[in-house]
């Protein structure tokens, strides 16, 4: 079993403050505070454009949130551990106790330097991730957790308006060249490590502008896009060269690849969409998430929508089927394009209110939660959008072959024979519900294969990603994976994580050595 002791640096820091006298943060602030709630726009208000919804806090009200932690002796908010199939604690192990203690004290800068000890975009996992580190909270136990992923974004937004956040070249060049494929979270990670090591680095990028899933797959009112320029321009100040509209194994050979770098890094994410092979899925109107969000971002960059090159929603009845964060998205989206009505299936049950015996500390919390597209959704149409047990049938179209509507049932989960759960229809349960639009937001199966993989020959495994071992190389010498391509859909912040991890194997392949950290 591994061990979930807290990091060395936190054992030091804290070490180092008990030598003279001085306690981890405020010992009894979490006694004295309570935890309050991210600053955001309120929901009637920031459905009418496309800026961003998170605000900041007032800086007292930021370090008290500090002071509330606890100096538990062992903090699980780092760990990075998969427990019962779900994260727990900080996959890229930031140093939260330490920034948190700093914030707490007014060190503002000293926080900013811990909190990119271990993370390279913090203003980008300060808004989209879901924190684990909160649901592993030891405060949680018995409290609120402490607000971590507000104090990360107060840390980082404060560092670039501070102009603490400037380009860092590195000193030395190795001479080595290095190939990343997808300007993903885990290309970029990957990309800003090698260069802090010396080498020289290219990031390919098939779209028309750097980013990936976060310039194109997280809706700007999420995640403002002139973010995501920030950091890339900041990039390519410190070396990284950044190549758009390049589809590697298709313009750009993978010979020619292998041929001109010393190590290729394969970023490309799981883009294979879960279908839904329904009778009528080939009538017009229903779409992929991807396909929906890519376009209405891209349009909005390019003419504020004035182009009319998106799948609008705008008077329409709209259906997303699926949760997770791209069915939110879809939601928040098309409620911003003006939908008639806007319904969200869950093939699941709804979450408890609070955490069931089966889901533990420091297991993520697996309760309910009204995110931000549907607590958009219950200010203008007065209730949650989703519905829940509810399974898809048919797709119902009309003369022209167009969608006007879906029917569905719905289901009971019952257990198999071999110990899982399958869904039982419900007799009598059927119903149509009218829509023009339908959103498929039920997850991705994995890389595309065909192409660049194909061609590179990288061994896929039995889950259909790339197979990689504990460097991150693929099957093929000097071709390594990260992020979603090898380790199937996941999180930003694993993204970020993996990306780093497969940093120090190439830094190691190349030079024998690794000192990333």
């Amino acid at each position: 079993m591994e061990s979930f002791a807290p990091s060395t640096r936190y054992s030091e820091l804290s070490t180092r403050y008990s030598s003279l006298g001085i306690k981890m943060g405020k010992p009894t602030g979490f006694m004295e505070y309570t935890r309050t709630l991210p600053v955001v726009r309120p929901p009637a208000e920031r459905i009418s454009d496309w800026q961003e919804f998170h605000l900041h806090s007032p800086e007292e009200a930021l370090r008290e949130q500090g002071a509330r932690c606890m100096d538990c002796g062992v903090p699980f908010c780092h760990t990075g551990r998969m427990i019962g199939g779900a994260a727990s604690g900080c996959p890229i192990n930031n140093l939260i106790p330490e920034w948190n203690d700093l914030v707490y004290r007014g060190h503002w800068r000293e926080a900013l330097s811990r909190l990119h000890h271990t993370n390279n975009f913090p203003e980008f996992t300060g808004r989209v991730c879901p924190a684990p580190c909160e649901g592993s909270c030891v405060l949680g136990i018995s409290d609120n957790p402490v607000t971590i992923k507000t104090i990360e974004q107060a840390i980082i937004d404060k560092g670039f308006e501070a102009g603490w956040v400037v380009p860092e070249p590195p000193p030395v060049r190795t001479g080595k060249e290095i190939a990343v494929i997808g300007s993903g979270p885990a290309g970029l990670a990957c990309a800003a490590q090698l260069n802090r090591a010396g080498h020289w680095v290219t990031v390919f990028e098939r779209a028309d502008r750097v980013g990936g899933l976060l310039m194109y797959g997280i809706p700007n009112m999420k995640l403002e896009k002139t973010l995501v320029e920030r950091r890339t321009d900041l990039m390519a100040a410190e070396g990284v060269q950044f190549v758009t509209s390049t589809h590697v194994g298709y313009d750009y050979p993978a010979g020619r690849l292998m041929q001109e770098f010393d190590a290729v890094v394969l970023c490309g994410g799981a883009t294979r969409p879960r279908n839904l092979t329904i009778e009528g899925r080939d009538l017009a109107g229903i779409y992929f998430a991807m396909e929906f969000l890519h376009g209405n971002t891209r349009s909005l960059l390019d003419s504020n929508h004035e182009d009319g090159r998106y799948l609008s929603a705008k008077d329409q009845d709209v259906i997303v089927i699926g949760g997770g964060d791209t069915g939110t998205d879809c939601v928040g989206t098309a409620l911003r394009h003006g939908c008639k009505s806007l319904v969200q299936f869950e093939i699941l049950s709804k979450p408890p209110d609070e955490r069931a015996p089966d889901n533990p500390w420091p297991q993520w919390p697996k309760v309910y939660r009204l995110d931000y597209g549907q607590e958009e959704v219950a200010a203008v149409f007065g209730q949650d959008p989703r519905t829940y047990y509810v399974m898809s049938k048919q797709f119902i179209g009309d003369e022209t072959g167009k969608l006007r509507g879906v029917q569905t049932v719905q289901i009971e989960w019952t257990s198999n024979n071999n110990g899982g759960s399958v869904p039982r229809e419900i007799p009598g349960t059927e119903r149509e519900w009218p829509v023009q639009m339908v959103l498929l937001a039920m997850g991705f199966l994995g890389p595309e294969t065909d192409g660049l993989l194909s061609q590179l020959g990288v061994v896929i495994d039995a889950r259909g990603n790339v197979r990689i071992n504990e460097d991150k190389m693929t099957s093929v010498s000097g071709v390594f994976a990260a992020g979603d391509m090898a380790r199937g859909q996941s999180l930003v912040v694993w993204a970020i994580a993996d990306g780093r991890r497969a940093a120090k194997g190439v830094d190691k392949y190349l030079m024998g050595e690794t000192t990333l950290p």
